[in-house]
Parts: structure tokens; C-alpha cells; sequence
């Protein structure tokens, strides 16, 4: 065999190699992403765009859920919660005869949400999950009329994601006790006296 034949065997038998390997990595690769699927990487059914968001208001130590909820069983059954969460279980109020846990927390991954199509969002992304059911008021506050938006008037905005004014659990806000309007400044008769004897307001700290 001459050196030439030689050589184009040697890069022949090379490239098979190099050929081989790469797509045992590929397979391999593609094998650990089936088993769990990082959000980013699920394909979705819609196309709202992604808005730019503080963190979400989470409890301290409470998240990520896996840390409690991988090695846990998932148990479907509709119940009130007794062992964990209970301070959720009894505050709940958000169409609660109609929707549970599992309706919007996803049971195989806790650390995303899941909509009702299936497909599953990020807690960043949660106003997804909340537009499904509040339309109207998702359409609002992406044009910043609902919610709280910050930033540039012509450039980049921050918006609020609704759990930073909304408990997610029992969204409608509390009661508050009514107060007195202030009083007109044309009817201050009080002009004269001294601070001490200035009546207080029924807050009782401003004048």
C-alpha cells in the first residue's frame, strides 16, 4: 500500500471516529433534555412577548419548590391542605369551587407553572398564566393602564408583575376603614393657637 493510500485511510478512519463521537454526545444530549425540559426550551402556543420584571415576591425560603417537592409523590387528589402550606390552604379564595393546586402549578416541576393547554411558563412569566382566565385586565396592563409600569416613556419599561399587588391565592384586595376627608384650608380656625392646643386629626400623629 503506497503512503498516499495510506494516508487517505488513516483520515478516513479519523473523521469515522470524530463522526461517531459527536453523535453519541448528540444522542446523549438530547437524551438528558427529554428528561427534564427546562422551560425556555418547551415550545408554547402563543406569542406574548416577554416583559421586563422585578423577581417575583416570593416568601423566603420557599423557593424553588423542588427542593420540598422532588422527591415527594404527587398526589392529584383535590384536599385541604394539612401538613403544608396551610396558611395558603385556608386563605384561599381565587374561584376556589372551581380550581386547585394542580390547575396552576405544574406536578412535575413545581419550579414552573403550567397553563391550561399544557404548556408551562416560568414565574417571571406568570401574567401569562393570570391572562388566561383575566383577559381584559392582561390586555390593560401590557398597554400600562392596569398595574404599576416604570422606565423610559420611549424606551424600555419595567413592569409589575399581578402577584406584587395581588395575592395569588385570594387576589380581591381587603376592606380598609374610611377615614374623614382633611379638612378645607378655608375652614382652619386654628391659625392662633399654639401646637399644643391645635386638635388632631383622627389619625392622631399629623396636624
Amino acid at each position: 500500500m503506497s503512503s498516499h493510500t495510506k494516508f487517505i485511510t488513516l483520515v478516513a478512519v479519523a473523521l469515522a471516529v470524530s463522526f461517531l463521537t459527536l453523535s453519541t454526545q448528540a444522542l446523549s444530549s438530547e437524551s438528558h433534555k427529554a428528561e427534564k425540559p427546562k422551560t425556555s426550551e418547551i415550545p408554547k402556543n402563543y406569542d406574548t412577548p416577554k416583559y421586563f420584571v422585578p423577581p417575583p415576591p416570593f416568601s423566603e425560603g420557599i423557593f424553588p419548590c423542588s427542593d420540598c417537592h422532588e422527591d415527594m409523590d404527587v398526589n392529584p387528589e383535590r384536599r385541604e391542605l394539612e401538613d403544608e402550606h396551610v396558611e395558603i390552604s385556608e386563605m384561599f379564595n381565587h374561584a376556589s369551587d372551581q380550581r386547585w393546586c394542580l390547575d396552576c402549578h405544574n406536578p412535575d416541576d413545581r419550579d414552573v407553572l403550567r397553563l391550561a393547554n399544557g404548556d408551562l411558563v416560568s414565574f417571571e412569566e406568570s401574567y401569562n398564566l393570570c391572562g388566561q382566565c383575566h383577559g381584559t385586565i392582561f390586555r390593560d396592563w401590557k398597554a400600562g393602564i392596569h398595574g404599576k409600569r416604570t422606565g423610559e416613556w420611549n424606551g424600555r419599561k419595567q413592569y409589575r408583575l399581578c402577584v406584587h399587588c395581588h395575592n395569588p391565592h385570594s387576589p380581591k384586595f381587603k376592606a380598609i376603614k374610611p377615614l374623614p376627608p382633611p379638612n378645607n384650608p378655608l375652614e382652619i380656625k386654628y391659625k392662633k393657637l399654639s401646637d399644643e392646643e391645635i386638635p388632631r386629626n383622627p389619625l392622631g400623629n399629623i396636624q
